[in-house]
C-alpha cells in the first residue's frame, strides 16, 4: 500500500493548520482551510456517484479552488486529469473523451467548452461553489491508493497522432516532490513561492503546489503572469523563491519599471520549461542579486530529472546533474551509450518515470524499454557528468515555456478548404524563445490572406498555438517517401515583434 498524494495536505494541516497556504492578492486560505475544503469537494463528487479511480477533469486557472478541487479528487481516490483553460472546444472535447472524464470542475468563464464536450460539469465561480460545498459534509478520510495507481494524467505528445496522456503515480509525484524540496529548492514552511507557473502544467503542479503542500510554505497565486504584478507580489508578500520559464526571467529583467520595487527577500530563482540563455541568467542575477538554477525534466519524469543542485558546481547552459534516484545516459539509435562529448538522445530512468501513456501501450513501449525512457531530445554530458540539451529529436515547438506539437495545428490548417499541404516549425524568437511559423501550399485556384488563414487557426486552437507567422510556398521540401522534410524549409526573416498574443 502506498501514499495518496493527497496525504501531503492533510498532514501538514494538522502542524500547521493556521499557517498561510495559498494567497491571491488580499484573499488567505490557510492550511485548515484546504484541508477542509477538499474535504468537502470529495464529498461533493462522492455525491454525484464519483468512484475511486474515476478520472476528474479540473479546468481552472491559478485561484485557490485549483488546489481545493486537486486535493479533492485525490482524497476520493479519484484521477486528476489538468486541463488548459485556454483549450478550444474540440481540444476540451479530446481530453475528456481520451480519458473518459464523466466530471469536470470548471472555471465559470470556461464552464461551456466542458458542456460542449457532454461531461457533467460543476461550475467554479467565487462565493457560488462556497455555497455548494457548505451542503456537503467534509469526508475526511483519505483513501488508500497503491503507489502504483495513477494520480494525475498529463496530456502530452509528439509530432504524430493526437496528444497521449502520461499516468503519473502517487509514488511518482511524491518522491519527485520529496526530492525537489529536501535537495533542491530546500523548502522550509517559511518560504514563500511566487505561484506564476500554471497549476495545470507539471512544472507548477510539482514544484509550486506540492511542494509548498509538502513543506508547509505559502504559494502566492497570480492568475495570468504580468512582469509588473509580479514584481508587486513579491514585494507585497515577500516572496523567497521564483520559478519560472525562460520567457518570465526575460520580462522581468526587461520590466521598465523594476527598481520600484523591493525584491530583496528572493533567495533562490528555478528556471524550467526551456534553455534559459545564458544573457538572460547573467542579466537577472546582476539585476536582482539572486542565483538562478536551471533544470530539466518533461511531463513523463514528474516533471524533474536533472538540476543545478545547490551544493555543486553550476555551470550556466546545462541543466545539470540527475537529482537523487534517477539515472540519465545520452545514447545513439540502437540505445547503445555515446561517449562523453558525443550528441545522443537523453533517456531517464527512476522513480519520476510515467507508469505509462493512459490505454496507448504501444506508445508507451515505443517510449520506455527497459526501464528507461527516451525524451526525444538530444543532448551530450561533459567532462564533470553535466548533462546540456544540443537539439530536439521530436519537432516540439517550445513557445515561451507552453509545448506547441506542430501536428495539431497542421491538423486545423488542413481542415481549410484552400489549404492543399501545410508544415508548422519552431522559428527562432527573442521574446518567446520559440515562434511558431507555417509554411502553406493553397490548392489550385484557390486565394486566401494570411490574416484570413491566421484566424481560422486561431478559433480552433490554444492561444499559445496559433502561428504567428504563416507564408505560402508553391510546394514543401519532401524526402524519397514523400515525407515532408521540415528541416529543408526555408522560413521567411524575421519581422518587427508584433502583440499578437
Amino acid at each position: 500500500m502506498g501514499r495518496n498524494l493527497a496525504s501531503f495536505l492533510t498532514e501538514t494541516a494538522e502542524r500547521h493548520g493556521d499557517r498561510p497556504a495559498l494567497k491571491l492578492d488580499d484573499a488567505v486560505v490557510t492550511y485548515e482551510q484546504l484541508d477542509e475544503g477538499s474535504a468537502r469537494a470529495a464529498a461533493l463528487l462522492r455525491s454525484r456517484g464519483f468512484e475511486p479511480g474515476d478520472r476528474v477533469g479540473v479546468m481552472l486557472p491559478n485561484v485557490p479552488y485549483f488546489a481545493l478541487a486537486y486535493y479533492g479528487v485525490l482524497r476520493a481516490g479519484g484521477v486528476v486529469v489538468p486541463m488548459n483553460v485556454l483549450l478550444k472546444d474540440r481540444e476540451v472535447g479530446f481530453y475528456l473523451e481520451d480519458s473518459g472524464a464523466k466530471l469536470v470542475l470548471a472555471w465559470k468563464d470556461f464552464a461551456v467548452s466542458a458542456q460542449d464536450a457532454g461531461a457533467e460539469v460543476v461550475e467554479v465561480a467565487p462565493g457560488e461553489f462556497e455555497q455548494l460545498l457548505a451542503g456537503h459534509e467534509p469526508e475526511r478520510e483519505v483513501a488508500a491508493t497503491d503507489a502504483d495507481d495513477t494520480a494525475v494524467i498529463l496530456y502530452t505528445s509528439g509530432t504524430t497522432g493526437k496528444p497521449k496522456g502520461a499516468e503519473l503515480t502517487h509514488d511518482n509525484l511524491a518522491r519527485n516532490v520529496e526530492v525537489v524540496a529536501k535537495t533542491l529548492i530546500e523548502i522550509s514552511e517559511e518560504d514563500v513561492l511566487l505561484g506564476a507557473l500554471p497549476l495545470f502544467h507539471s512544472f507548477g503542479q510539482t514544484c509550486g503546489l506540492n511542494t509548498s503542500v509538502y513543506t508547509g510554505a505559502c504559494l502566492t497565486m497570480i492568475p495570468h503572469f504580468e512582469p509588473g504584478k509580479a514584481l508587486e507580489i513579491v514585494e507585497r508578500d515577500e516572496v523567497t523563491v521564483f520559478e519560472g520559464v525562460p520567457t518570465m526571467y526575460t520580462a522581468l529583467l526587461h520590466a521598465g519599471d523594476r527598481d520600484r520595487y523591493d525584491t530583496s527577500t528572493l533567495r533562490l530563482c528555478v528556471s524550467g520549461g526551456s534553455a534559459m540563455p545564458v544573457e538572460v541568467m547573467r542579466g537577472f542575477e546582476e539585476a536582482f542579486g539572486c542565483k538562478v538554477l536551471e533544470g530539466y525534466g518533461l511531463s513523463e519524469t514528474s516533471p524533474v530529472a536533472s538540476f543545478n543542485h545547490p551544493d555543486r558546481e553550476r555551470k550556466p547552459g546545462s541543466i545539470g546533474t540527475p537529482i537523487e534516484g534517477v539515472e540519465m545516459k545520452v545514447v545513439d539509435d540502437d540505445g547503445a551509450e555515446v561517449d562523453q562529448g558525443e550528441v545522443g538522445e537523453i533517456a531517464i530512468r527512476g522513480h519520476n518515470v510515467m507508469k505509462g501513456y493512459w490505454q496507448r501501450d504501444d506508445a508507451t513501449r515505443e517510449a520506455v524499454k527497459d526501464g528507461w525512457f527516451y525524451t526525444g531530445d538530444m543532448g551530450k554530458t561533459d567532462e564533470d557528468g553535466y548533462f546540456s540539451i544540443v537539439d530536439r529529436k521530436k519537432e516540439l515547438i517550445i513557445r515561451g515555456g507552453y509545448n506547441v506539437y506542430p501536428r495539431e495545428v497542421e491538423e486545423v490548417l488542413y481542415e481549410h478548404p484552400a489549404v492543399e499541404a501545410a508544415a508548422v516549425i519552431g522559428m527562432p524568437d527573442e521574446r518567446m524563445g520559440e515562434e511558431v511559423g507555417a509554411a502553406v501550399v493553397l490548392k489550385k485556384g484557390e486565394q486566401i490572406g494570411e490574416d484570413e488563414l491566421r484566424d481560422f487557426v486561431k478559433a480552433e486552437v490554444a492561444a499559445y498555438k496559433y502561428p504567428r507567422r504563416i507564408w505560402f510556398v508553391d510546394d514543401l521540401p519532401k524526402g524519397p517517401t514523400g515525407k515532408i522534410l521540415k528541416r529543408e524549409i526555408e522560413a521567411p526573416e524575421p519581422r518587427a515583434a508584433t502583440r499578437q498574443e
